[in-house]
């Protein structure tokens, strides 16, 4: 059913871009800067991102729905929506479950790779080896070995993506009972949600946690197209990797400490909080706390977006879980306690343009409450979660026939005689 939904999207999308491409193909949309060149390539409009947009007011749009009106529902939903730019029914629900599901048993070459290992590998890099494994049962470069037309690559590629995004949760909960030494692995369930099964297979059995877990793996699912593990993975795209080759790409990337690290570090805040006070302080203790560091010349983690200038939608959803779910717990209530002072205190402070929490200042707290306390795990269930989005974008734009992506880069000296 999905695949023939997308055949008949993208014939309309490819008539779409060509008028488009046609009548303003020569038309500017950016201008770069020298700090911009020098900058990370911040703030530059140079990618095409069909699945979502990040507006700076009102946070995270999957397909034109902005994320808290789609909070209810299921990951795999989300990803029928990135792909699709429709709400599945029942039957598109299913459907997409039912696919998922044939691909819930890992491979035992994937554990054999995966039990060759130091026994102190980092989960990420245990991860990201482990689907680079799974190159071997790509079915788009049996394909394009075989010469199959290029009007056709996006087909087999997500075949590739949802058999990568069906075994996922298997490898990830796999990686965290060998690693952290929780016991044997756990056998999927056939008759439970893509989520619901993970937090099955990492040991967690209670209900709340796994509604947890369906709300994590749904907000963390993509954030447009030039953020470090999405542009990361589309640029090895777009020379015709495999997507496990493409996706592993973007995961290493968002092992890095300044993209998937930040809710670890978000946490080891709160909790060094705690430990100040020996438990939750009141709102002015917690205000002196702030600026103290701040006068430091330290930051306040957790509070701060690149592209936001609003609280992060994401962090609304969280902390509105926590409120429903969680009760008299000293981490959480910090939590909530930050939010009331630390936007006041970066205002006065004056450095911070954007004063407002992002996803990263609540989503660990949660994680803490419910037993997961290994915090160099998180990034894993990030990983799990964006794969869907990544994915998303590759079948688009290989269905779009987006060329291999190649910049020009230019020279310090070539700046100063150019500018």
């Amino acid at each position: 059913m999905l695949q023939k939904v997308l055949s008949e999207k993208i014939s309309n999308w490819q008539d779409e871009i060509h008028t488009v491409l046609e009548q303003a193909g020569e038309k500017k949309i950016s201008d770069v800067s020298v700090n911009q060149a020098y900058g990370g390539m911040r703030g530059i409009k140079g990618l095409i991102c069909e699945t979502s947009a990040v507006s700076a007011d009102k946070g995270l749009i999957i397909r034109g729905y902005p994320l808290l009106e789609i909070t209810h529902l299921l990951p795999e939903e989300v990803f029928y929506l990135l792909l699709t730019g429709d709400l599945p029914d029942q039957a598109a629900k299913e459907d997409i479950q039912n696919q998922l599901n044939v691909h819930k048993n890992v491979p035992e070459y994937v554990w054999n790779v995966l039990s060759s290992l130091p026994d102190d590998s980092h989960p990420m890099t245990m991860l990201t080896i482990a689907i680079q494994s799974m190159q071997v049962d790509s079915e788009f470069v049996k394909k394009y070995d075989e010469g199959v037309p290029k009007k056709d690559y996006w087909k087999w590629t997500l075949e590739d993506g949802i058999r990568l995004i069906g075994a996922l949760p298997g490898i990830a909960a796999g990686i965290y009972r060998m690693r952290f030494k929780k016991g044997d692995r756990i056998k999927p369930e056939n008759n439970i949600d893509w989520a619901g099964n993970y937090a099955h297979m990492l040991g967690f059995e209670g209900d709340d946690f796994k509604k947890l877990m369906r709300l994590y793996l749904m907000l963390h699912c993509d954030h447009e197209g030039g953020n470090v593990s999405a542009f990361s993975s589309l640029t090895v795209s777009s020379a015709l990797s495999s997507p496990f080759l493409s996706v592993t790409a973007g995961l290493n990337g968002l092992a890095g400490p300044l993209h998937g690290l930040a809710n670890q570090e978000c946490l080891k805040f709160v909790l060094e909080v705690h430990d100040h006070f020996n438990g939750a302080p009141d709102k002015k203790e917690l205000e002196k706390f702030c600026w103290d560091r701040l006068q430091n010349g330290r930051v306040i983690p957790g509070y701060g977006h690149a592209v936001l200038r609003c609280p992060d939608p994401r962090f609304t959803a969280f902390l509105s879980f926590g409120k429903k779910h969680i009760i008299n717990d000293n981490i959480f209530s910090i939590v909530e306690t930050l939010y009331e002072v630390v936007p006041t205190v970066l205002k006065e402070h004056g450095k911070a343009k954007n004063p407002w929490p992002n996803v990263d200042a609540a989503s660990g707290s949660l994680l803490y409450y419910y037993g997961l306390k290994e915090f160099n795990y998180y990034t894993v269930l990030f990983s799990i979660s964006r794969t869907m989005g990544i994915i998303s974008q590759m079948v688009i734009n290989r269905a779009m026939g987006i060329p291999i992506m190649r910049p020009k880069s230019i020279t310090t000296e070539w700046v100063k005689k150019n500018t």
